[in-house]
């Protein structure tokens, strides 16, 4: 006898996607901060539209400037409506860093059935002080040490020593975004990466070629940043 149970999406795993952005005061000049809303809501519809029949990407929004926020909590891209961010304030991103590694820790939050996790990271300045245990712990012990890692420096202010301990051991290069093109770019970069993981056969297997499905070369390693000005950088 038919049942439809047994067709049924009852055993559709999360592929947990956590944003750490910098929302801090520097993000409000040169058109920043809107240039990140863009390129997460660009993210957030593509991933929407990927469909997969046991995978689904959820994600997860912790900023941090002035304070730390979980500005979205993890969702499944279809289902979230964005609010953009606004910048204000200081750079606590290691507090961030603490809320990140709680929630990927804790297993009703980040299911032990989830695939790995993709942890991005985004800044445009020095953060403020207190940064270095919980960064080291995040990547040094437990599930958050396991996660694919991705990082970007916003303009020639980043502290880009502190986004290289985050990716340290991933394989990723630190890529950096003088521009709205190059930060969305980088986002596509991301996006891309992770829709080729819920199409493989080996979902928690990291692609870390920084040319996957890529449509042009603006987007570089942050070694390899022209150093001469131009209009509209940051």
């Amino acid at each position: 006898m038919f049942n439809p149970k047994k067709f049924t999406a009852g055993n559709v795993k999360p592929l947990p996607v956590y944003l750490l952005l910098d929302v801090s005061g520097s993000m409000s000049t040169d058109g920043k901060i809107e240039a990140l809303n863009k390129a997460v809501v660009q993210m957030i519809e593509t991933f929407a539209d990927e469909e997969v029949v046991d995978a689904e990407i959820h994600v997860a929004v912790i900023t941090f400037g002035g304070k730390v926020s979980l500005h979205q909590q993890p969702t499944k891209a279809a289902n979230i409506q964005w609010v953009n961010m606004n910048a204000t304030g200081s750079t606590p991103m290691g507090k961030a860093l603490e809320m990140a590694k709680a929630m990927i820790e804790d297993k009703e939050v980040t299911s032990g059935m989830a695939y790995r996790p993709v942890m991005v990271l985004v800044s445009d300045g020095m953060p403020d002080s207190g940064w270095e245990r919980p960064l080291h712990e995040l990547v040094s012990s437990g599930r958050s040490s396991k996660c694919d890692r991705m990082a970007m420096a916003i303009g020639r202010d980043a502290h880009k020593d502190v986004l290289n301990k985050f990716i340290e051991g991933t394989g990723r290069k630190l890529f950096f975004a003088e521009n709205a093109k190059q930060l969305h770019e980088f986002f596509n970069l991301v996006t891309m990466s992770t829709i080729v993981r819920t199409r493989s056969k080996d979902r928690n297997q990291v692609v870390v070629d920084p040319e996957i499905m890529m449509d042009s070369a603006s987007v570089r390693p942050a070694s390899q940043v022209q150093s001469d000005d131009e209009e509209g950088y940051w």
